[in-house]
């Protein structure tokens, strides 16, 4: 920084992304701290290990945590999505046989193509 007290466009630039690499550290860290304490296969021990690495060394932990925990981290994210979809359904009466019908019916109508129907009906069985 100059000792003027000037701010320059380059102080600004380093500045901005100062910011911006702080925000998304602490982004990475919210998503890496959400899926450790979600985890049912890590023990308290392992948890409490990963969250020291997690505030110690903040940077060289999250690499490491989504290195070594990135594919298991994408699945538990797909599982915990199809949980909540399953209890929402539950909760407003969705069922999948009354979608199947509901397009059926737009098929019939010519509203939806058949390759739009085909995607549409695959949906709802997943």
């Amino acid at each position: 920084m100059m000792l003027s007290g000037e701010s320059t466009f380059a102080n600004f630039l380093a500045d901005a992304f100062a910011v911006f690499v702080f925000i998304l550290w602490f982004w990475l860290f919210i998503t890496a701290a959400s899926d450790l304490f979600r985890r049912q296969d890590v023990s308290g021990f392992g948890k409490v290990l990963w969250l020291i690495l997690l505030i110690v060394l903040p940077y060289i932990g999250i690499f490491a945590y989504i290195l070594t925990q990135g594919g298991g981290m994408a699945e538990r994210n797909r599982a915990q999505a199809r949980q909540v979809r399953d209890e929402l359904r539950q909760i407003v009466g969705f069922s999948p046989a009354d979608e199947l019908a509901k397009i059926e019916r737009l098929k019939s109508e010519k509203s939806i193509s058949d390759q739009e129907y085909a995607r549409l009906r695959a949906r709802i069985l997943q």
